[in-house]
């Protein structure tokens, strides 16, 4: 009995029962179940985000494309004045840039030894030189800029202002000079079979569909340099 009695003295506590918030559990329960539903249209959103991106992408390329095609003007494209100091004289009053100098001259002296006598009948041209050709010819001819752009290029537009153009005439017919009739001539014959072994080429040929045929006209394209400059000459877009 005192043991009993004991035992009721104990302060044992009695069990509670606890209520939980269920508001948390049954929000859990929803995003459970809605959690594929979820994902699906993030997965879409996502999707259709990308899609834009790269169709915005594509037209920023092809707008770009269209301002780099875009910068020619009447047909010509633009092209920076060469520095001074990297201009040699080839001829009294003809400069022409110092990369293409040895190969110039080395072509004159093997076309000398096939019986072509060839002569340069002008080089660099300064940006000022050729807006005085350009707009005071114009006015001479009395023809209109698009007209006069087909025979010669508008300021800051020549490869002539590069240094790395030349044209070139035949020492034996200087009625040729500057004509297409030079393309009879035994010099551009052999300029045609030759002149890429030099690094020479062709600038304005009859397939130009900017401008005039000029068997005269021939640039130098035998350096990283002179490659950069006419990239966009040479790019087909």
């Amino acid at each position: 009995m005192e043991q009993n009695k004991d035992i009721n003295q104990l302060d044992i506590p009695l069990a509670k029962r606890i209520h939980l918030d269920n508001s948390n559990s049954i929000l859990l329960k929803k995003l459970l179940i809605f959690s594929p539903v979820l994902i699906l249209l993030f997965s879409i959103f996502g999707l259709r985000l990308i899609r834009s991106t790269e169709i915005v992408s594509l037209r920023n390329f092809n707008f770009q494309a269209q301002i780099n095609h875009g910068h020619r003007i009447l047909g010509h494209l633009p092209y920076a004045e060469i520095p001074k100091e990297k201009l040699v004289l080839v001829e009294p009053n003809i400069e022409v840039h110092r990369d293409m100098l040895d190969s110039l001259l080395r072509m004159r002296e093997e076309a000398k030894k096939d019986g072509i006598y060839l002569v340069f009948l002008s080089g660099y041209r300064s940006i000022n030189l050729q807006n005085e050709i350009f707009y005071t010819l114009k006015s001479v001819r009395n023809q209109e800029a698009a007209e006069r752009a087909r025979v010669s290029a508008p300021p800051g537009y020549s490869e002539h202002s590069t240094g790395f153009a030349i044209d070139i005439g035949d020492a034996t017919q200087r009625g040729t000079d500057f004509e297409v009739e030079f393309e009879n001539t035994d010099a551009f014959k052999w300029l045609t079979k030759n002149a890429a072994k030099f690094h020479f080429k062709l600038s304005f040929n009859k397939d130009n569909k900017y401008i005039d045929y000029e068997p005269w006209h021939w640039r130098y394209e035998g350096s990283i340099e002179a490659l950069k400059v006419f990239e966009s000459s040479n790019r087909k877009l």
